[in-house]
């Protein structure tokens, strides 16, 4: 199959079925047995299968398949292809990255006849990245795609809380790759996380409201709405926290949210922070993580008569910041070595690190959060990197069966 082949039959499709309809090609190209995707959850400890080749059924139960030690897990861990033999040897399974820029989508998964050659695993490989654009492009047209996220049922909190996130949790560029991972509490937090990339900078935020539920929600609502909007029309760092503040001196019934904003040049690397009232930044630089004892200002909606300072953070290429919210330092969260474990984990990307430190806090909390717990993982490549290596179908085409069985 040809890339604009499978995107003019998606393009074709109603948005619901537009994934199945590309599953239908694959299938008969290579004459698979089945072809399926599977999504990942809200969580990215789980994925959910939506119908295989020529059928999506929106009414059937959620199918939750914990990542936790199996093939799917590698996979979207290594972002490498893994080919297996089945059973017998009659059946051979090949389980592909669904990625765009670093944002683990979900899985391709196929079942063939016999080993796929160098071909068929391009194919493959070409396929999988574009059902990342597919699902990028329909997304918004379908709760198809929301549904199959949902492992659980969301509050009316945890709604807001999920709209308020930036559409992808990673992005990979040039100059940088950063991701964000938020396990919400029992009862929502408040807490949110948000990125943009633009000409000359990006820019981040890590955000936690007072309170919990429906109204740490609207306040986070408050805070966001905020400081995209100073962003959008092109406010510098001090101007976004000085609307953010005002949005919720007006209006957020004297609540207020702390949070963390970070801006970097990607021409010339300078870079600029603004904290309000939030917990100190940790830097992993050659081996060793540091606290960055900014200066910290007082909460957005805390009166106070001053203006937010605007800060320079020392980054340098090859070091990784981590922003993260109270939920990670609270309770039990503090029997967590943190910044060992920040340590043991740079050499993942900031994905899996992001997800491996999340997976840790709750589990010190016996799967249980008082507050929301959110981690945003950044690595600065530097502004000499001019480009980012995102040759997936040359990697699927490097893949070989291994012989074994599936469990």
């Amino acid at each position: 199959m040809e890339l604009a082949e499978v995107l003019a039959a998606a393009e074709a499709a109603a948005p619901v079925e537009s994934l199945d309809v590309v599953a239908h090609m694959l299938r008969q190209s290579l004459d698979a047995t089945r072809v399926s995707f599977l999504i990942t959850d809200f969580t990215g400890t789980a994925v959910v299968r939506l119908g295989a080749a020529g059928d999506v059924r929106t009414d059937e139960p959620v199918r939750r398949t914990s990542l936790r030690g199996t093939l799917y897990d590698e996979v979207i861990r290594t972002q490498q292809p893994v080919t297996e033999v089945e059973g017998d040897g009659s059946t051979v399974r090949v389980v592909a990255p669904v990625t765009n820029r670093g944002d683990a989508i979900g899985l391709l998964e196929c079942f063939l006849p016999s080993a796929p050659d160098e071909a068929a695993m391009r194919e493959i490989g070409e396929t999988a990245h574009a059902l990342a654009y597919i699902v990028i492009a329909n997304r918004s047209y379908t709760d198809v795609y929301q549904w199959g996220r949902r492992t659980k049922p969301l509050s009316l909190a945890a709604e807001i809380q999920h709209r308020l996130l930036p559409s992808s949790l990673a992005c990979e560029a040039a100059q940088f790759t950063v991701a964000g991972s938020l396990e919400p509490a029992d009862h929502v937090g408040g807490d949110t996380f948000d990125y943009v990339v633009d000409r000359d900078t990006m820019q981040l935020s890590v955000t936690d409201a007072m309170g919990h539920d429906v109204d740490a929600a609207l306040l986070a609502t408050l805070a966001i709405g905020a400081l995209r909007g100073a962003r959008r029309a092109g406010a510098d760092l001090a101007e976004q926290a000085r609307q953010a503040h005002q949005s919720l001196r007006e209006h957020g019934k004297h609540g207020y949210v702390t949070g963390q904003l970070l801006r970097i040049s990607l021409l010339d690397g300078n870079t600029e922070f603004v904290n309000a009232g939030h917990p100190w930044p940790l830097r992993l630089r050659d081996g060793r993580v540091e606290r960055l004892g900014v200066e910290v200002d007082m909460p957005f909606g805390f009166p106070f008569s001053r203006g937010y300072r605007v800060q320079r953070l020392d980054l340098r290429p090859g070091d990784r910041l981590v922003m993260l919210t109270d939920g990670m330092l609270e309770r039990r969260a503090r029997n967590v070595d943190l910044e060992g474990l920040i340590v043991r984990t740079r050499d993942l990307h900031p994905r899996e690190a992001a997800r491996t430190v999340i997976a840790r806090v709750i589990a010190a909390n016996d799967g249980h959060l008082r507050d929301d717990a959110t981690i945003m993982c950044l690595d600065w490549h530097g502004v000499t990197a001019s480009r980012r290596n995102a040759d997936t179908g040359a990697q699927l085409a490097d893949a070989s069966p291994s012989p074994t069985s599936a469990d």
